[in-house]
């Protein structure tokens, strides 16, 4: 236990350079909703990510938007956080819960549905992001039905600050 202790410390203090120069970000994504059963779509994305400046602790909040080819949406806010391998390489664990509707989609039996995910990014001298996001989707046995979601999506993430550059 002492040593894994240790190793996680040992990670944030390596990272802490690294982390304190990132910028709020504007993310968009596009990719596979519902992978691992019959009622596959096509996912868009949405999100802002706050700056390093706006922490909560040592989390990054989050917000954002996701909606189906079927029509089903989910708006949601949530905690991130940056753990840098090298300059260019970034995972970032996250959690958030939000308001999901079916549309024409998969019924995840609540309204309230909670969002666990890992995106692994390379980073651009830029800052800008290509990475790639696995999430699971689960009403954490609030409904009687708890069919869960798996999205698989390819997010591009740019320095907001950038969309007002001339």
């Amino acid at each position: 236990m002492n040593r894994l202790l240790i190793g996680v410390a040992a990670l944030f203090v390596a990272t802490a350079p690294a982390v304190a120069e990132e910028p709020a970000f504007i993310s968009i994504g596009a990719g596979y909703y519902d992978l691992f059963d019959d009622q596959s779509a096509g996912e868009a994305r949405l999100e802002y990510r706050f700056s390093e400046t706006q922490k909560l602790f040592f989390f990054t909040p989050f917000v954002g938007v996701t909606a189906t080819t079927d029509a089903a949406t989910y708006g949601y806010a949530g905690v991130g956080i940056d753990i840098f391998f090298g300059k260019r390489w970034v995972a970032t664990p996250n959690f958030a819960v939000g308001l999901y509707g079916d549309g024409d989609g998969k019924d995840l039996g609540h309204a309230v549905e909670f969002r666990s995910g890992l995106e692994v990014a390379y980073r651009f001298d830029n800052y800008s992001r290509l990475g790639l996001s696995f999430t699971h989707i689960s009403n954490a046995g609030l409904g009687e039905r708890n069919p869960g979601v798996e999205s698989l999506v390819v997010v591009y993430s740019m320095p907001f600050n950038a969309l007002f550059r001339e």
